[in-house]
């Protein structure tokens, strides 16, 4: 499948969830006008203190956990590819006066969108790598846009979740990033329906992630799992506690988060 192909199917994926995703409970925006904060524990617990750091968070949708950073004190600017999430990003930067910045532009050109500039962090969490088909320019352009000892914070689901059918009920896909793996749906992890689309994914082993970081220029400095989801988003998930998804198959013997932090 060639690039432009799989970009352009999944920027009429994202660009069709956006409206959907902003009406839903997942995204709670009534809470988060109010001053709810998006983010969850394992990324906070990685950020830190982010007061007065510049940060660029890369496919960021529609902006929420940008704007939980800037109102945490950062200074953020965030980049998508969809035009539909940037406008609705900037739309909500603008109603709550926070003073963010959003770039629309796919994440292989983030150092040109950004023109040049460097950031105390790069941030990019929960769906991200497994839309891309190569991590090492990903890396490339992680590097490019980070300060001299800046860092990342990566949290996303574990390689090994996309392993599995949607249910969590068995393996369905390669872990190994062999081929493109092209699917329809009708309804988004946020329960919000919509037209069938294509979409195109990749699975990317732990392993290819640290190297492509690595051969980068980056030094890994924490690197953790979790055993459960922050965020029902899968079928089947059970909370065992509040804000703690597993399915119940698994329990707490499968890895579902992976998350680390690596330096420039």
């Amino acid at each position: 499948m060639e690039q432009g192909n799989w970009l352009e199917i999944n920027r009429s994926l994202w660009d069709s969830r956006v409206r959907g995703h902003m009406e839903s409970e997942f995204y709670a925006l009534e809470a988060f006008e109010k001053g709810a904060c998006s983010l969850k524990q394992p990324e906070l617990a990685l950020l830190g203190d982010v007061r007065g750091k510049e940060i660029l968070h890369l496919q960021c949708h529609f902006g929420q956990d940008t704007l939980s950073l800037q109102r945490r004190g950062a200074q953020c600017t965030g980049l998508d590819f969809s035009s539909e999430a940037i406008q609705a990003a900037r739309e909500w930067n603008a109603k709550l006066g926070l003073g963010a910045e959003f770039v629309c532009e796919e994440v292989y050109k983030a150092a040109e969108a950004v023109k040049g500039k460097q950031f105390d962090v790069v941030f990019t969490s929960y769906g991200t790598l497994g839309w891309i088909p190569e991590v090492k320019p990903w890396a490339k352009q992680v590097a490019a846009c980070l300060k001299p000892g800046g860092e990342l914070v990566y949290v996303d689901f574990h390689s090994l979740v996309w392993t599995l059918n949607s249910s969590g009920s068995e393996f369905a896909f390669d872990y190994f990033n062999r081929e493109a793996i092209v699917e329809t749906s009708e309804q988004s992890y946020a329960g919000t329906k919509q037209n069938e689309a294509l979409e195109v994914g990749w699975n990317h082993p732990v392993s290819e992630i640290q190297q492509a970081l690595i051969d980068a220029g980056l030094q890994l400095e924490q690197v953790q799992e979790f055993d459960y989801s922050p965020y029902n988003c899968f079928e089947n998930l059970v909370e065992d506690e509040p804000g703690v998804y597993r399915w119940p198959q698994h329990g707490n013997r499968f890895p579902m988060l992976l998350a680390l932090r690596a330096r420039k």
